[in-house]
């Protein structure tokens, strides 16, 4: 089976260095390992947007779609 360089050298190091695992953990339960109670609340969501906003305020800039009107295209013949 195949083993990188990096993941010999991880498991090399962290062999020779346990304290680094522990150090992984404590650092691991101030970020993520947490019960639901000792989470912050989430944001209510009177941030997100609403429908209804500037969305109709669109006007085409004049490219090439808009330089010409029907009219003035003359008909085949």
């Amino acid at each position: 089976m195949y083993e990188s360089e990096l993941t010999k050298f991880m498991r090399d190091f962290l062999a020779a260095h346990p304290e680094e695992v522990e150090s992984q953990k404590r650092g691991r339960a101030i970020w993520w390992d947490k019960r639901p109670d000792e989470r912050s609340p989430a944001p209510p969501m009177t941030h997100a947007p609403r429908a209804g906003g500037n969305e109709h305020t669109f006007e085409p800039s004049g490219g090439y779609e808009w330089s010409f009107k029907d009219d003035e295209i003359p008909p085949k013949k």
